[in-house]
């Protein structure tokens, strides 16, 4: 077991190292020069590290930044070098990053998310299928505040969701089916939707509308974000429980005991505490403030806000802020990745991309290309074990082509692109944070989980694509 452990750790390492070499010995396309190749060849070895992860993100990034500072991409000096490594922790998104992760640490510590999806279980638990409606509303309301969706959904979501399958003597096995199968469904399908629906459920989201930025210009704030989400989202929410609840269906369909435990469960909770009921009166004043308080405060300026006003109030310790690993993980991943994929563009290789594959569509209806880059864009997901991976490897790559087609709406391609990055969650069972926490439940078989996330990946896309795509290029 040893040995095949060190050997997987060394096939892993050893392939960012020979992918990038390979690319850079290899002579580069015709119309691109060999130092925008090099960047590439870079680039490339830094994505597979991310993917075969052996290093943590982070790391595999602060090395690529190292590589290109010491190569004399990010700057002539060693001084120019040190600001062009620097120069993702100056991005204010990167911090929008970092305060939503630790916005999500006082919901957690709180109550508050526990708190929040009990209630639903007990409003609306009587049936099957109504308690699959409380579990997707419950991430629902969650969403907005926690943009990890493995600690939103893989974390306060599931810990409620484990504990009803016994209530009917459902486990995984051959009783999977008579309750649990259907709720872990249901729950993963639900963590796909929601971090799509707010650009605060998904880090990579919020990474995407980075990238969108600095490759074409244009800004997307959280309202514009919901806005034009809005008419796929409320379908999705509304269809699917009782889609998932049509083809993968319990064989018990009414749970009244279910709203009895949920009310026992809260009965020990006690009242709501006033850490509870300051965390949810700051998470209503930042929502409120990243609507509609655009003309005075940025979102990054929102969420500092709030974090100070975190610990002031008490909610969290400063401590616990400083004890917050994945938020400070996030920091660093993301700074690296937004500084290197920026480098793309400065070489020149974005604009090499985008002539190329311009010249090959074109002639195309515009708006048939967006549907077509977006439907590819999602389907590639496949090849991918992280989502922030595939935004690093693929958007500004996407972008590129698209900014390079004649009347193409570059905007509304960007908005569904970045739409595509939660819902491509369900795909398979390593498709996102939450996807192998649910797999690892036992009670979806790998085999009917590839189904379900081919199936329910089908119609969101369909959604998405029939829905969302002409109300952007319409109104966006």
């Amino acid at each position: 077991m040893g040995t095949r452990t060190t050997k997987g750790t060394a096939g892993r390492a050893l392939a960012p190292l020979l992918v990038a070499g390979a690319l850079a010995l290899a002579p580069p396309p015709a119309g691109l020069d060999g130092r925008a190749w090099r960047y590439f060849a870079l680039w490339a070895g830094v994505i597979v590290g991310v993917v075969a992860e052996p290093l943590p993100g982070a790391v595999v990034g602060l090395l690529g930044l190292l590589v290109a500072a010491a190569a004399g991409y990010l700057g002539a000096d060693p001084g120019e070098a040190t600001r062009g490594v620097l120069a993702g922790f100056s991005d204010g998104t990167v911090w929008l990053i970092f305060g939503a992760f630790m916005f999500s640490l006082g919901v957690e510590r709180t109550g508050l998310g526990r708190r929040l999806a009990l209630l639903l279980v007990r409003r609306l638990g009587g049936s099957a299928l109504g308690l699959g409606y409380a579990i997707f509303l419950a991430d629902l309301a969650l969403a907005p505040f926690i943009p990890s969706n493995a600690a939103r959904s893989g974390g306060i979501v599931l810990s409620v969701v484990r504990a009803i399958p016994p209530l009917y003597g459902s486990a995984p096995g051959p009783t999977a089916r008579r309750i649990g199968s259907y709720l872990v469904a249901v729950a993963f399908a639900a963590s796909a939707v929601t971090s799509s629906l707010f650009l605060t459920a998904l880090a990579p989201n919020l990474l995407a509308v980075a990238l969108v930025g600095k490759a074409t210009g244009i800004a997307i704030g959280w309202g514009e974000w919901l806005r034009g989400f809005l008419p796929a989202g409320l379908v999705l929410v509304a269809a699917t429980p009782w889609l998932v609840h049509r083809f993968y269906p319990p064989e018990i369909r009414r749970s009244p005991d279910v709203a009895a435990w949920a009310a026992r469960e809260l009965e020990a909770l006690g009242p709501p505490s006033a850490r509870e009921v300051r965390m949810g009166a700051l998470g209503v004043a930042a929502l409120a403030l990243w609507i509609a308080g655009g003309r005075w405060l940025t979102p990054t300026e929102v969420v500092v806000g709030v974090l100070a006003l975190m610990v002031v109030l008490g909610v969290v310790s400063w401590q616990e802020m400083l004890a917050h690993g994945p938020a400070w993980n996030m920091l660093v991943w993301f700074a690296t990745l937004v500084t290197l994929a920026d480098g793309l563009a400065k070489v020149g290789f974005v604009t090499w991309l985008a002539s190329g594959a311009a010249h090959r569509l074109a002639g195309l209806p515009p708006a048939a290309v967006v549907l077509a880059l977006v439907a590819l864009f999602f389907t590639l997901h496949y090849l991918f074990a992280s989502i922030t991976a595939h935004v690093g490897a693929l958007l500004p790559v996407f972008l590129a082509v698209a900014s390079g087609i004649p009347g193409l709406p570059l905007r509304a391609f960007a908005l569904l692109a970045c739409y595509a990055l939660g819902l491509m969650g369900i795909l398979t069972p390593y498709a996102s944070g939450p996807a192998p926490l649910y797999y690892a439940s036992g009670f979806v078989p790998r085999r009917e989980l590839w189904l379900l996330g081919a199936g329910l990946g089908a119609f969101f896309l369909a959604v998405l694509l029939g829905l969302a795509g002409p109300w952007l290029m319409r109104f966006g």
